[in-house]
């Protein structure tokens, strides 16, 4: 068995991706499911498309790089975090649509639960401060809104997850003895897992009006979980991983150790620094999450500062202003003029998170003039990605007391020159982007091929990591000083708007 199938159910896509033992990409599969804005600031999914286009690209991966289930030897998953799915246990169908990370429906509620407390009532168990981001509230809110679902709910009659459980869920039976299980990384998103004890507790459970007999068991990162079940291509595969999206991009690029970091580049930006074994909580604006957990081993810690909009900013030009026709061609754009002529963007859609986290925060275009153009606002897009990325940086060097030397870039957008060549200007330190640069996937692979043996343990992983290209600051200091001036005078025009 010479390779590990990667699933990787995020955000606006679901690919499946084979690794070989180099930890390279032999074949992918992917599929775009629909984004659903019912109304302003709703976002949900399907979540019976995301599971047939789950079964899809994995057949699609399988085919490019001419595999069949005996060449493989695990199965790994990453997924969106925060995104909830509950669904009837016998049936195996949704109740409700998906309510994604970025959804801002229960703002309502996270304020009620904040008005007792504060928004950090329960941070010290959690790590997370009260955001409509988290899932709990997510969850909450499709007990309270579809008819008899409550009751259902504490009947054990309906079943939550991430869509990391949800394809777990799937791909090994379903309705029929399908294992209802997520990760610590996942777990850690909800608002209601203690960091301590790595549990769900009861008073949290209590709070937010979940009931335990849906949630799923809380296991490590890399273990066997289940197998594929008689349905599937890959029937009989041990699934041996799963890390929510931001822990497996970290994990893929080796950041294994206190004090390593990684930023990707996504639907939104993230950045997690590795704290060890050590619980850190955050002064500026970061959340303290969980980073890995394998098997039986003690579990690693991490800050991480979450962006709400970013990679979603370029699609926003692309499908409401018709600005670009495809999301590569907003580099050609913006390099067709010397600067942004003024223009600053604060793409706070759903509010603000790290290190603001002001929900009531809405998107602005500054700076207009005649003299503006649509290259103009592409290039202010690109910026306003890498001056949010400044901001967290700045927040993740307070919190651990420790200055970041290079920044390892991994996503989507790291393709685009521009913004890598700018962010690296507005860090003043070099962007290193790898040479696998899908390290979401990657790092499920790895966590997967852990847990069987195909890889022999973190110092073998660490020796496959190789560095693709750098860019090296060449901004002057008083042209960075003026950009971060501008931004940090942007930014608090956005509060308050809703």
């Amino acid at each position: 068995m010479d390779y590990v199938v990667s699933i990787d159910q995020g955000t606006t896509s679901t690919r499946a991706i084979v690794f070989d033992r180099a930890g390279r990409p032999v074949a992918t599969g992917q599929l775009e499911h629909r984004q659903l804005f019912p109304r302003p600031g709703w976002v949900e999914h399907d979540a019976t498309e995301i599971w047939a286009n789950t079964r899809q690209v994995i057949g699609m991966a399988l085919s490019k790089a001419d595999i069949t289930r005996h060449d493989v030897a695990a199965i790994g998953i990453t997924n969106q975090r925060e995104t909830v799915v509950v669904w009837d246990g016998k049936t195996g169908r949704p109740i409700h649509p998906a309510i994604v990370w970025q959804d801002t429906r229960t703002q309502a509620d996270v304020d009620a639960l904040a008005a007792d407390g504060g928004a950090d009532r329960f941070a010290d168990v959690t790590g997370l401060p009260l955001a409509t981001y988290f899932s709990a509230t997510k969850i909450a809110w499709i007990l309270d809104h579809v008819e008899g679902a409550r009751a259902r709910a504490e009947a054990g009659e309906l079943l939550f997850g991430t869509t990391d459980t949800w394809v777990l869920w799937n791909l090994t039976g379903g309705p029929r003895g399908g294992v209802h299980v997520t990760d610590v990384t996942n777990a850690s998103r909800t608002l209601l897992m203690d960091l301590r004890t790595l549990d769900w507790r009861e008073d949290l459970l209590e709070a937010f009006r979940v009931p335990r007999a849906m949630l799923p068991e809380i296991r490590s990162s890399s273990e066997v979980y289940g197998h594929a079940s008689s349905q599937s291509l890959l029937r009989e595969t041990p699934i041996a991983g799963i890390l929510g999206d931001q822990q497996a991009a970290t994990f893929g690029q080796a950041a294994f150790e206190r004090g390593e970091s990684k930023n990707t580049y996504g639907t939104g930006n993230f950045l997690i620094l590795n704290t060890g074994e050590e619980i850190v909580r955050s002064r500026h604006g970061l959340i303290t999450t969980v980073a890995y957990r394998l098997g039986e081993q003690a579990p690693r810690y991490a800050l991480e500062g979450s962006i709400a909009v970013t990679g979603s900013l370029i699609q926003w030009l692309r499908d409401n202003l018709g600005i670009i026709g495809s999301a590569p061609d907003v580099e050609p754009l913006a390099a067709s003029v010397d600067d942004n002529g003024g223009v600053v963007i604060v793409p706070a859609f759903s509010g603000l998170f790290a290190p603001h986290w002001r929900p009531d925060a809405r998107g602005a275009i500054l700076g207009l003039t005649r003299y503006a153009t649509k290259a103009h606002i592409a290039r202010a897009a690109l910026e306003s990605v890498a001056l949010q990325t400044r901001e967290v940086i700045d927040a993740v060097c307070a919190d651990a007391g420790v200055a970041v030397e290079e920044l390892r870039a991994d996503g989507g957008m790291v393709a685009n020159d521009l913004l890598m060549q700018f962010q690296a200007d507005v860090l003043g330190v070099p962007v290193l982007r790898p040479a696998v640069v899908e390290t979401t996937a990657l790092g499920a692979a790895y966590a997967a091929g852990l847990a069987v043996g195909f890889w022999s343990g973190l110092d073998e992983l660490r020796d496959l990591w190789r560095e693709d290209r750098r860019w090296e600051p060449a901004m002057p200091a008083d042209e960075r000083d003026a950009h971060l001036a501008r931004w940090r005078d942007a930014v608090p025009r956005t509060f308050d708007w809703a």
